[in-house]
C-alpha cells in the first residue's frame, strides 16, 4: 500500500460575511468525504488543515437531497470522521517535505477564509516548489486564486484550471451573496479557465495542477490526482 500523504484543506467560517452574515455556510461535505473515499482505498494517509485550525462547521446544502450521497451520509455516522471536523491543523503545523498533494475542499465559506490565508498560500507554495500536487474541488479553487509561488508569481497564471462557474452561483441562487465572482478573478489572475455544463462532471489537469468544477465533479478530481500521483496521467 501507498504511503502518499494528501492534506485536505477545510474552511473554519460558518457563515456567509455582510450584509448576509445570518445565512449558514461551511464546508461542503461530499467534496471531502467523496475525494478522502477515494484517497482512503489508495491507502494514502490524510490529514485535514484549515487557516485557523480548529473546528470546521458544514454547509447545511451539502446535507440536503442535493448534495448528501453515500459517502457524505457515511461520514455523518462515523464518529472517528466527525472528530476530525472538530479539531483540524493549523497550515504551520504541516511539513510540505511530507505532503504529496494538497486538495482544497469547497463550500461557500471557502472564499471568505482560503483567498487571502498567506499561512495556506505558503504551504501550497511549498508543497508545489518540491514537485507536489496542488489541486481544488468547486470553490476549493478560491484558495489558489491569489497563491503566489517563490518567485512572486501567481500560481494560476497561464494555466488551465476550472472551478464553480459564475453561471452556477446563479443557478444555485446565490449570486448576490458571495463576495466576488470567483471565475472572473481567476481569468483576471491569468488562468486559462475553462468550464463544463453546469453541475456535471468536469476536472482539468495542467501538469501538478488538478481542479474541479463543481460538488459533482469531487470523485473524478480526486481520481485525477492519484493519476498524477502515480504517474499514470
Amino acid at each position: 500500500m501507498s504511503t502518499k500523504h494528501i492534506v485536505h484543506v477545510v474552511s473554519n467560517v460558518s457563515h456567509y460575511g455582510a450584509p448576509n452574515e445570518g445565512t449558514p455556510t461551511g464546508l461542503w461535505l461530499g467534496e471531502l468525504s467523496e475525494a478522502y473515499h477515494e484517497f482512503a482505498a489508495k491507502g494514502y494517509k490524510q490529514t485535514l488543515v484549515s487557516p485557523a485550525g480548529g473546528k470546521v462547521p458544514i454547509e447545511p446544502n451539502s446535507l440536503g437531497p442535493m448534495g448528501l450521497e453515500a459517502t457524505s451520509k457515511a461520514w455523518l455516522e462515523d464518529p472517528i470522521k466527525m472528530a476530525l471536523l472538530e479539531n483540524t491543523k493549523a497550515p504551520a503545523d504541516i511539513n510540505a517535505a511530507d505532503v504529496d498533494a494538497i486538495y482544497f475542499t469547497g463550500g461557500h465559506a471557502v472564499m471568505y477564509d482560503f483567498t487571502d490565508s498567506e499561512p495556506v498560500h505558503k504551504l501550497t507554495a511549498d508543497i508545489w516548489a518540491r514537485g507536489g500536487v496542488v489541486s481544488s474541488v468547486c470553490h476549493g479553487y478560491c484558495g489558489l486564486l491569489k497563491a503566489k509561488l517563490a518567485d512572486g508569481s501567481l500560481l494560476i497564471a497561464g494555466k488551465k484550471i476550472t472551478g464553480f462557474s459564475w453561471e452556477e452561483e446563479i443557478l444555485a441562487g446565490v449570486e448576490k451573496k458571495v463576495p466576488y465572482d470567483a471565475e472572473a478573478l481567476a481569468k483576471k489572475n491569468g488562468a486559462q479557465y475553462e468550464k463544463a455544463a453546469a453541475f456535471t462532471s468536469h476536472a482539468v489537469v495542467d501538469g501538478k495542477l488538478v481542479t474541479g468544477q463543481n460538488p459533482q465533479s469531487a470523485t473524478a478530481t480526486a481520481q485525477k490526482v492519484i493519476e498524477v500521483l502515480e504517474g499514470s496521467a
